[in-house]
């Protein structure tokens, strides 16, 4: 289910449908982690944004961190979170890190894979160019969910 908001217009209350966005990695501690950070920022809101995975590590990537704090965003707060049926379910695209991790699959569910380099162990020279090709893979989805008639 998909998060909905109360609009007002014209003293008639309509309700507005929000997309949802999964992404999932094994660890939930990098990618995906950057692809949810970049998602919430860039979308202003008008998407709902999880992340999780099927075997969460203890805390999120230092170097994923920083590289994002370079571009303005701050996941020092963030924490990985373990993938349940639950947040498919309620998720209308799932999009895994290529990671080859398995997701339960739902009718109507929008699935993608987005191949990326992991960045786990690695520097944060090494997570910038991963951070970048996320962020261009963002704001393509971005467009193409909040487009008109999407």
């Amino acid at each position: 289910m998909s998060a909905q908001t109360l609009v007002h217009v014209g003293g008639i209350v309509l309700t507005e449908r929000k997309p949802s966005v999964l992404f999932v990695c094994v660890h939930n501690a990098g990618r995906s982690q950057m692809a949810a950070a970049y998602l919430r920022e860039l979308a202003g809101g008008a998407i709902e944004v999880r992340s999780a995975g099927s075997a969460p590590a203890a805390s999120v990537n230092p170097a994923a961190v920083e590289a994002m704090a370079e571009d303005g965003i701050d996941m020092s707060a963030e924490t990985p979170k373990i993938l349940s049926v639950q947040a498919v379910e309620e998720s209308d695209v799932v999009i895994t890190m290529g990671c080859g991790d398995s997701c339960p699959i739902f009718p109507g569910k929008r699935y993608e894979d987005w191949e990326l380099a992991d960045p786990a162990g690695q520097g944060v020279d090494a997570v910038r160019p991963i951070r970048d090709d996320i962020k261009a893979r963002i704001q393509v989805l971005i467009a193409e969910l909040l487009a008109p008639g999407a």
